[in-house]
This record gives structure tokens, C-alpha cells and sequence, in this order.
């Protein structure tokens, strides 16, 4: 078997030699699978770089089609004017925006017809010009999705992002949220984003009628944040809109954000729509690829906390789902990102990891994960032998201690307390049997990282980049482990505590960030590091910077 030296160059000869490949074959009587792809732009940042940018690269992986960013979206890049001139007129700041986002767009689109990818845009809705609000006074009344000009304007755009870009294969929509911070013209609502009656039915059924039935494009409905929690109202949009070939609901793994603890999905394989699966394989919550984190064993046999926390008859994952052949429209994956900030990477060893055996095992689910696991480490990685199964522990051996870390196996703590390359204090649970389970725990995580540094040692990577973004990711996890240790002990002891421990459990979190600091001077691959500032987004709490100061005066003689 050839071996290559990096997985950029194997995914170059994969591309070129992907019909000899011995990839399962769709069933005759079945649709093929959405195997989808995204990198995740933090909002308002510079882009992301990324492979995943390239068609070619993400083909290569295994997907079958694109899923561009909400600002690469087609839905801000039409100039209204065969509509009304007076939106974005020619000369205009607007029109020049308008117009240079347009030409960013054809280009992307035409790289991955190239490849023969297919080509989607998320896009938040719903989300109108600032100038044509204006024009028509619909400030009070455009984010609702039954008023009957909101309708017209609906209407008017979808019909002009398909006449503007007639490559695009569908749009993926959501209600969810909205994000403005790289769409300077635009402006974006929703009224009552929960409501099945108000806003859901009408507004999926409006998209459904001018994409599907009228264009024969294919419509990706996201339930997240509107109807991906409660049962009741997920069943209730099922029944009011009429299934469709080309109309697909989104619906993530677990329940609201990926968090490690939260409970799978309780709408997957419920109503009648087909569904998409949504996989973050950088967890925004969990390092982003800076360290060992694979997700794909638990997205596709089933997590350790589900099968700790959930009722037996219940689905705890994708495998179990996939056997659904009317509902299993099949996998999109955020190769990269979510969230805001950083680590930001200079290996995606860890997002590539996850992204391809996701998408080779979404093409045939009857395949074992852990066969798909072995084939990524051994034609992608060229490891031999034992080392692959060196490889193997340390992936699974990530998984858990990941979820020790970060969160619990009980789910006894909120995971919200650190999120992106920043930490708060922790919130310890009261009842003493559940506190002394989650330090327990912090102390467990530690102990199998130290074990996946070891191993990072042992396996002989053919590739001299892969060996050393091995070992530096795998001590940053060990690093940045130790300092959660520390700040869980003494989160639990309090300022008025021991201080002989406060000693200790200071000394040994002062300890941790030396050596972590000093890993990107042992390469250059090195991850950018964690902050005690605080998290900038989402809940806010106490940042682990205040709380260490405030336990060294508690400390001082």
C-alpha cells in the first residue's frame, strides 16, 4: 500500500482515484445520503483557514456536498434591483458590498462544480436589506413570518437568489438565531421562533412551496433553537408540512449546544420528515481541535453518558437511528468551528479525524465505527500494527477524559462554566456525594491524559508533522486538565477552606500554566492558548483569574 506523508497529499490521490475505492454502495431502492460539510466562521473575526475550505479536499473526505457559511450566504448577496433599484443602487457602498460578496460566491460555487459537489448556503431568517425595512416601513413587522408583505418580500428573495445563483443546489435555514456581525446592510428577526402555529408551519411551508415544489431545490429546515427540544412541537410541525423529496429537517445530536452531557435527541427518528444530522467535530466547548478529542465513536455507537443517564428504549445514537431508512437522510458535519475565539489551530489533525470517519461511515451505517476508525489510521496515517491500536486507545481514552474534564458523567455540573479559549470559575454542585463524584473525576481526567501522553510517545507516525502535532496537542490537553484540577479543588474548598490546601491546589495550578506556557516553544504546532480572562459569549460567571486572586489573599500569612 502507497503511504503518504501528509493527509492533504492523500486526499489529493483520493480524489483522482476515488472510483477504484472500495466505498459500499447505496442500496438500489434507496435515496443516497446527504454527507455534508461546513466550516464554522466565527462571526465578526477573520475567516478561518482551513483544507475544508478547498471542494476538492472536502470531496476528497468523503462528502457529497457543501454547506457555505451564513456571510457566504446567497440570501445577502442579491441587489434587489429587478425588484426596486432604490435597495442597493448602483454606486452605492451597499451595491459595492452587495456586488464584491456576489463575486466571492460564484467563485466558491464554481469550485465545487468543479469537484461535482453539491452546493449549499445556511442563511438566518428572517433577514431583509436595511434600506428595503426602511423603504416599506416594515420595522415592526418583517421578522414575521404570516405578515403578508413579509411574505411578498420572502417570496421576491428566494426567487432572485436562484435566477442570481442557479448553481446553488438548496439553502439551509435558520430560526434559531440571528447573526449580523459581517452583514453590515442587512437586518434580521423572528417573531415567536418557538411557535409551531405562528412561525414554524408557516414560514417552512412558505420556503417549502418556492424552493421545493416551484424550483425543484432542496430546502435544509434547522430545528435548533425552535423546535429541536420539545417533542410535542417538533410532532405538530411534522403534521402541518407536507413531506416533500427535496425538503430535509437539520437536527443536532444532543440537545441544544454540543456539550458533552447533554441528552441525545429526543426528536431524532420522530414525525415524518426526513433528518439531517448535525456534528461539530472541532467542539467549540472542548478545545476545538487543540487536543485529543474524538467524537465520532460516541456520535455513532452511542456517548457514555447516555448510556449511563438515558432510559433503555430511548435512542442514544446515530447507529441505532440509521436503521431508520425512511427518516435517515444521513450526516452534516462543522468540520471547523463554532463559537467565537479561539484555540485557533495550525494542525486540524483532531477536526479531520473526526470529519472523515464521520462522513465514510455515513455513507454505509451497517459498517462498524471502529472499522472506519482503522482504516483512517492506517491508509491516512500510515500507522502498522500495534501502533494502531496505540492510536485507537488514545482516541477513546480522549473521549472520556474529555467529558471528565469539561463536564461529568452525571451530568452533576453545567459544562457552560468555560467555553472557547476561556475560563470561569466553576459552579460545584451542593449535595456532597455528587461534588466529591466531579472532583473524582477532574483527578480521573488528569491521570488519562497522562496515559495518552505516554502513548503519543510510543506510536510511530511515517509523517514527522503528525508525530509532533500529536505530542504537543496531547500535553496540551494534559496541561490544561491539571489547571481545571485545580481550580474544581479549590472551587470546592472555598477561600475560607484549608489554606495548608490552598496552598497546595494554588502551587499546583501555578504549576500546570508554567508548563503549559511553555508548550509552544516545544513546536511550532502548538495550538494558541487558553486565557484565565473569563468567556467573552455566552453565560457569564466569575473569571478564573478573580477567583485565583481572591484565594491568594485568602492564603497569604
Amino acid at each position: 500500500m502507497t503511504r503518504f506523508p501528509s493527509i492533504r497529499q492523500f486526499a489529493a490521490a483520493s480524489l483522482l482515484a476515488s472510483s477504484l475505492l472500495p466505498w459500499p454502495a447505496a442500496a438500489a431502492d434507496a435515496p443516497s445520503p446527504k454527507i455534508f460539510d461546513m466550516v464554522h466562521h466565527n462571526p465578526g473575526e477573520p475567516l478561518t483557514p482551513s483544507a475544508f475550505e478547498d471542494p476538492a479536499f472536502t470531496k476528497a473526505f468523503g462528502f457529497n456536498g457543501k454547506v457555505y457559511f451564513l456571510f457566504d450566504s446567497p440570501t445577502i448577496a442579491i441587489d434587489w434591483e429587478s425588484v426596486d433599484p432604490d435597495i442597493f443602487p448602483k454606486g452605492s457602498p451597499g451595491r459595492e458590498w452587495v456586488d464584491k460578496k456576489a463575486a466571492r460566491i460564484d467563485a466558491q460555487h464554481a469550485a465545487c462544480k468543479a469537484t461535482g459537489l453539491k452546493t449549499f448556503a445556511m442563511g438566518d431568517m428572517v433577514l431583509f436589506p436595511k434600506a428595503l425595512i426602511e423603504k416599506y416601513g416594515m420595522e415592526k413587522t418583517f421578522g414575521d413570518p404570516q405578515d403578508p408583505q413579509t411574505q411578498k418580500f420572502l417570496r421576491l428573495a428566494i426567487a432572485q437568489v436562484f435566477d442570481r445563483f442557479p448553481d446553488l443546489d438548496g439553502l439551509v435555514v435558520r430560526i434559531g438565531e440571528t447573526y449580523l456581525q459581517d452583514a453590515p446592510f442587512h437586518k434580521g428577526h423572528i417573531e415567536n421562533k418557538g411557535s409551531a402555529g405562528k412561525t414554524i408551519v408557516p414560514l417552512m411551508n412558505l420556503l417549502r412551496e418556492e424552493i421545493c415544489v416551484k424550483r425543484g431545490k432542496q430546502l435544509v429546515f434547522r430545528t435548533w433553537m425552535s423546535f429541536d427540544t420539545n417533542a410535542a412541537t417538533y410532532q405538530q410541525v411534522s403534521d402541518a408540512v407536507e413531506p416533500h423529496p427535496n425538503l430535509v429537517l437539520g437536527v443536532k445530536h444532543c440537545e441544544g449546544d454540543f456539550h458533552r452531557g447533554n441528552a441525545f435527541s429526543k426528536v431524532i427518528g420522530t414525525g415524518r420528515h426526513p433528518q439531517l444530522i448535525e456534528v461539530q467535530c472541532a467542539r467549540e466547548y472542548e478545545g476545538k481541535g487543540a487536543y485529543p478529542n474524538y467524537i465520532a465513536n460516541g456520535v455513532i455507537e452511542g456517548f457514555e453518558e447516555h448510556r449511563l443517564q438515558m432510559p433503555a428504549d430511548k435512542l442514544k445514537s446515530l447507529r441505532e437511528f440509521s436503521k431508520n431508512k425512511d427518516l435517515y437522510a444521513g450526516v452534516w458535519t462543522w468540520s471547523r468551528g463554532g463559537g467565537w475565539f479561539g484555540p485557533f489551530l495550525k494542525n486540524e489533525l483532531w477536526c479531520e479525524l473526526n470529519a472523515w470517519v464521520m462522513a465514510q461511515w455515513a455513507k454505509d451505517p451497517s459498517q462498524s465505527e471502529e472499522s472506519v476508525f482503522r482504516r483512517f489510521a492506517t491508509e491516512k496515517l500510515g500507522l502498522k500494527g500495534e501502533d494502531v491500536n496505540r492510536f485507537r486507545k488514545l482516541c477513546l481514552l480522549s473521549a472520556d477524559a474529555t467529558l471528565r474534564a469539561k463536564s461529568s458523567t452525571r451530568s452533576d455540573i453545567s459544562p457552560w462554566w468555560s467555553r472557547d479559549d476561556s475560563i470561569n470559575c466553576p459552579v460545584l454542585p451542593a449535595d456532597p456525594t455528587k461534588r466529591q463524584r466531579v472532583l473524582e473525576e477532574k483527578a480521573e481526567a488528569v491521570k488519562m491524559f497522562e496515559e495518552i501522553v505516554a502513548l503519543s510517545g510510543k506510536i510511530s507516525f511515517p509523517d514527522p508533522k503528525t508525530r509532533d502535532y500529536v505530542r504537543v496537542s496531547s500535553k496540551y490537553g494534559l496541561d490544561l486538565f491539571r489547571i481545571y484540577q485545580a481550580v474544581f479543588e479549590l472551587a470546592a474548598l472555598g477561600p475560607q477552606g484549608d489554606k495548608v490546601q490552598i496552598r497546595k491546589w494554588l502551587a499546583a495550578y501555578d504549576k500546570a500554566w508554567a508548563d503549559y506556557r511553555k508548550l509552544p516553544q516545544e513546536s511550532e504546532q502548538c495550538a494558541s492558548l487558553y486565557n484565565e480572562k473569563g468567556a467573552r459569549m455566552g453565560p457569564q460567571g466569575v473569571a478564573v483569574d478573580k477567583m485565583i486572586a481572591e484565594f491568594r489573599r485568602a492564603a497569604a500569612p
